[in-house]
């Protein structure tokens, strides 16, 4: 029985993703000046694809046997991004690129704060009788 329809779950992994998107924007921007170092971007929609093309079935022997259910697990993976130069010492961080991105993560990673709180203050309310 899963108590809160995944919703929590959802929620929990795409702070975890929205997380791991500002530390690798934020290790980009600590390195903009490092002579040969390349940017690196959370991917998340390619793997995503590899997951939905993988799929597995099961085949029930018994009515009584519950159904199997393949559960993917969605994440993300950490590339380099080395098709690009833009500085004269082989460094490809684009500042500008990599300020906007981190102002948007800290929006998107602000919305699920608020929608997760949403969440809990309705637990709260039911929990409370709703009081």
């Amino acid at each position: 029985m899963d108590l809160f329809s995944g919703t929590i779950n959802t929620l929990q992994q795409s702070l975890n993703y929205a997380s791991i998107k500002n530390q690798t924007i934020a290790s980009n921007i600590a390195n903009v000046d490092t002579p040969n170092y390349k940017s690196k971007e959370v991917v998340f929609k390619d793997v995503l694809q590899g997951e939905l093309s993988n799929t597995l079935t099961a085949k029930r022997t018994n009515p009584r046997h519950l159904p199997f259910e393949h559960e993917q697990n969605l994440s993300y993976k950490i590339v380099q991004r080395n098709n690009t130069l833009y500085n004269h010492n082989g460094n490809n961080v684009d500042i500008d690129k990599e300020m906007a991105e981190l102002a948007e993560n800290q929006i998107y990673y602000q919305s699920l704060v608020d929608r997760i709180n949403g969440k809990f203050n309705s637990l709260q309310t039911v929990i409370k009788g709703g009081r």
